[in-house]
């Protein structure tokens, strides 16, 4: 099939694309004039309901690199890489069921003052510190990367000043609406997201004959997810117990996530918010990763492979169908579609970073600030984030798929400590702050060891040794267990070297203390939201265990 390699966009597609924006930024605005408290910037004043928690979730997951990366995995080996999406899906329910609770009745406003309130200060400090780090320097950094090159590769703009115009539009109604306003551009952006992606499979599926003429165009193992122990990129051993460790790291504890539930109006919203994203992650391996495999069908002789026969440049997928099959109108949806999706990304940690800075460095140094200087900080706060996503954009060029491969592996070496601590650190009363410093400070010499390692082998710089070739030739799920297992034995051990917490600072904050009265206060002195009622528990239980099922279906169909 003949190709092209660039589209002229039509005053159709640009008045569609103008469209978009009038929009997002009508809401922005819209909550910059509501704003009054540190609470309604932060939490959204805690009463936004579940739809545009649920919507909130998934767009703040879902960015431009899932359009490039899912559709270049789709590519190179199939549906495998949608074990990540379904695994998310199961997941959201435990931030539901197990998570929320705890962080409601605790009544935080970020993931280090829980910390903090079931260990110590020091465990607060390095979960905020990571955290902002992390932030810069992989999600701001990996947005900016995809949008350059499929922006460039779709119509032909210029990558450095795409990327510039996107960081500092994303920060304007950040900076002015708080999380109100990101919560509800990411439902419109959900929404052209979906309606981008449908249409753009659509017609690839309708191109290669639907389902059957596309499991006919492409190797048979494509359709299979469950891969062999063995497997470079996706073994089951790691799929499904190392994959839980990071998902449980993003979904439970990392707070550009945990921010949108904790905005909710009660606990019972909260947790329908999680189900409702989680249904909606069913939705990326269809329509992302699919689109991927219609792309290999329909322009094979356009990739390169391997001396495996491997693709090697899967990225060029979703930019191709664009450019190739979309009518006028079409393409200005997907690069409506595109933009929501880095701007939701975006935003989303641009808020959640300048949350972190400001309630867990600023609000501490001065804990006597007003409500007003607490909504200035966080805003200038978001405004910093908004220049160093900025810095990011001259290094743009130099990133190339290898490096996102390693952005994309960061999160196996962050993830097992915090995981660790979090998880056993409810479950079991023993467990202290000193237990959980040492684990975290092991975990990130452990994840820095073979983080550093792995780009001196790919740089040619390591030593030629056998225990170089033993931590980096393992597959990074099997990492993270390993990890994992470290980590939590070190938590563990160094925490019965010294005293039990006083079970009285414990109340609220493990399941052995879940019904002990509160003693301590927030950050910000506000209302508990209110608790589940009885008829939102009903419908949680049976959409959780429609979900549940709906996972484990398509697990069994595609396996």
């Amino acid at each position: 099939m003949a190709t092209i390699t660039h589209r002229t966009l039509a005053p159709l597609d640009l008045a569609i694309i103008a469209a978009y924006f009038l929009i997002v930024f009508g809401i922005g605005f819209y909550f910059a004039r509501r704003e009054r408290t540190s609470s309604e910037y932060f939490l959204g004043g805690r009463r936004v309901g579940w739809f545009a928690i649920g919507a909130s979730l998934f767009v703040s997951n879902i960015s431009t690199e899932h359009f490039i990366g899912l559709a270049g995995s789709g590519a190179s080996s199939g549906l495998a890489v949608g074990h990540f999406e379904w695994l998310a899906a199961l997941i959201l329910l435990v931030l539901g069921w197990v998570f929320v609770p705890f962080y409601m009745r605790s009544n935080v406003f970020t993931m280090p003052e829980f910390l903090e309130r079931r260990f110590s200060r020091a465990c607060a400090v390095y979960l905020a510190g990571i955290s902002i780090i992390a932030y810069i320097i992989t999600k701001i950094a990996v947005h900016l990367w995809a949008a350059a090159i499929v922006l460039e590769r779709v119509v032909g703009w210029s990558p450095m000043a795409a990327a510039l115009v996107l960081v500092v539009l994303t920060g304007v109604y950040t900076v002015a609406g708080g999380l109100s306003a990101v919560i509800y551009t990411e439902v419109v952006q959900t929404l052209v997201l979906l309606a981008g992606a449908v249409a753009l499979t659509g017609i690839g599926l309708h191109q290669v004959h639907g389902f059957a003429g596309l499991r006919a165009a492409v190797p048979p193992d494509y359709f299979h997810m469950i891969k062999p122990a063995g497997d470079a990129a996706f073994p089951w051993t790691g799929i499904f117990f190392g994959a839980p460790i990071l998902g449980i790291w993003y979904w439970c504890t990392d707070q550009v996530i945990v921010q949108r539930v904790l905005s909710a109006r009660d606990e019972g919203h909260a947790k329908s918010g999680a189900i409702f994203a989680g249904f909606l992650k069913l939705l990326p391996v269809f329509l992302l990763v699919v689109p991927g495999l219609i792309a290999f069908a329909l322009y094979r002789g356009l990739f390169q492979v391997d001396a495996a026969g491997k693709v090697i440049n899967g990225d060029i997928a979703f930019p191709t169908l664009i450019v190739n099959l979309l009518p006028t109108g079409l393409v200005g949806m997907m690069i409506a579609a595109l933009l929501a999706a880095l701007m939701g990304g975006m935003a989303s940690v641009f808020n959640s970073a300048s949350t972190l800075v400001t309630l867990d460095f600023y609000k501490k140094l001065r804990p006597q600030a007003s409500e007003r200087q607490l909504v200035n900080f966080g805003r200038a706060a978001t405004a910093v984030m908004v220049v160093l996503g900025m810095l990011w954009v001259p290094l743009i060029p130099y990133m190339s798929s290898q490096l996102y491969l390693y952005l994309q592996s960061v999160q196996a070496y962050i993830s097992p400590p915090i995981a660790a601590c979090f998880i056993l650190g409810i479950l079991w009363p023993r467990l202290n702050g000193a237990g959980a410093l040492a684990s975290l400070l092991t975990g990130f010499v452990l994840g820095a060891a073979r983080f550093i390692m792995e780009i001196l082998v790919k740089t040619g710089r390591a030593p030629d040794a056998a225990w170089v070739r033993c931590l980096v030739g393992v597959n990074f799920l099997h990492y993270a267990i390993f990890m994992f297992a470290v980590c939590s034995a070190v938590l563990v051990a160094v925490s019965f070297l010294g005293p039990a917490p006083e079970r009285a600072k414990l109340a609220g904050l493990t399941f052995a203390t879940v019904d002990d009265k509160l003693e301590g206060v927030t950050a910000l002195a506000e209302p508990q939201p209110g608790a589940e009622t009885s008829r939102e528990r009903a419908w949680n239980v049976a959409f959780s265990l429609l979900l549940a099922a709906a996972v484990i279906g398509l697990w069994i169909h595609f396996r």
